[in-house]
């Protein structure tokens, strides 16, 4: 008997020595954060993620885990950043359209020609006006935005036919996302918007209920929507710039150490993300589209369709916003 009672003895201790001995990145984490997006996992967004999340869990020891979930698995968008205001542990790669709903004034970030580079999007972040909106997501929105130097690129016009002035847009059914400022600044443009989510636009196509969209390049390939438009025009209407928003409350909740680390490896990975896609992905993208039977046209008259932008900021009282943007930025209207 007392040998046998050693022998269970012995048994506890090994098995406790060998929980001992596993890895804290193994263990259970602390805090998870399930991070969802619109996108297809071949976008270049996608592994952005999970770097982001790759980054985080190392530098946590696995205390804070980042579960990325692609193709809108969570849900819509809009449904998905109304929970995130309730507290949920919850973050949607977004946009200041969306944005644009509780402070009208963030949404000219998405405005017709409002940058033109990755440089002027990382500057936006330290303007006071910008600060000041991001405080007030924060504070009085339940929305904290972790960082928005994650740009998609250029968006062009994908249709049937050429497109090379405002005016080839007329009667033309475009999607665009369902904020104001995408409807506003499509018809600002020339085309008719009609309003539909990501995942809704093939199907759309294919029934004719769209005439078209407008997309950043490696949104193209991805949807194969080659299969169904001819031409990609480049109008470079808006530079896409997208926000990683998180629930405030869920923010708050983390160590000081861990807010700091989230946002600097968002941060990271969105600018690497970005510097990625507008070089060796656009150009890849475009090459697949001439590959697979699309027509690139690049002849189309940029001033044109800048005066015609106009229209969307005055009709979504944005003008003076932008005015000051571009006095805190040094910036002025090259059209």
């Amino acid at each position: 008997m007392r040998k046998g009672k050693w022998l269970v003895f012995i048994g506890i201790l090994c098995v406790a020595l060998l929980f001992a001995a596993v890895p804290s990145s193994m263990a259970a984490p602390k805090y998870v954060l399930k991070f969802n997006h619109v996108l297809a996992p071949a976008e270049p967004y996608h592994p952005g993620f999970l770097e982001w999340a790759k980054r985080v869990e190392e530098r946590t020891n696995g205390d804070f885990k980042i579960e990325v979930y692609h193709s809108a698995q969570l849900g819509v968008e809009e449904d998905i950043i109304e929970q995130i205001r309730q507290g949920a542990n919850i973050g949607q790669n977004t946009d200041s359209a969306r944005l644009g709903n509780y402070i009208p004034g963030i949404a000219v970030i998405n405005a017709p020609y409002f940058v033109d580079s990755l440089e002027e999007v990382i500057k936006l972040k330290d303007l006071p006006i910008i600060k000041d909106w991001e405080e007030k997501l924060a504070n009085e929105y339940g929305l904290k935005v972790v960082s928005f130097s994650w740009v998609q690129g250029f968006r062009h016009f994908v249709t049937n036919k050429p497109i090379k002035t405002p005016d080839d847009l007329k009667g033309l059914r475009v999607r665009t996302p369902p904020a104001p400022i995408w409807q506003e600044s499509v018809r600002a443009l020339g085309a008719t918007p009609v309003a539909l989510a990501f995942g809704d636009m093939y199907p759309a196509l294919q029934q004719r209920v769209i005439d078209g969209t407008e997309l950043v390049y490696n949104n193209i390939p991805a949807g194969r929507f080659y299969e169904v438009l001819k031409y990609v025009s480049e109008t470079r209407h808006i530079l896409l710039v997208n926000f990683e928003v998180i629930s405030t409350k869920f923010f708050n909740s983390l160590p000081a150490e861990y807010q700091q680390i989230l946002v600097e490896e968002c941060e990271r990975a969105g600018i690497e993300t970005s510097k990625r896609i507008m070089g060796e992905l656009e150009a890849k993208a475009k090459q697949t589209l001439i590959e697979n039977g699309m027509t690139i046209v690049e002849d189309v008259d940029l001033q044109a369709f800048k005066k015609a932008g106009e229209k969307a900021y005055e009709v979504l009282k944005l003008t003076e916003v932008r005015d000051e943007i571009y006095k805190q930025l040094g910036k002025t209207k090259d059209w």
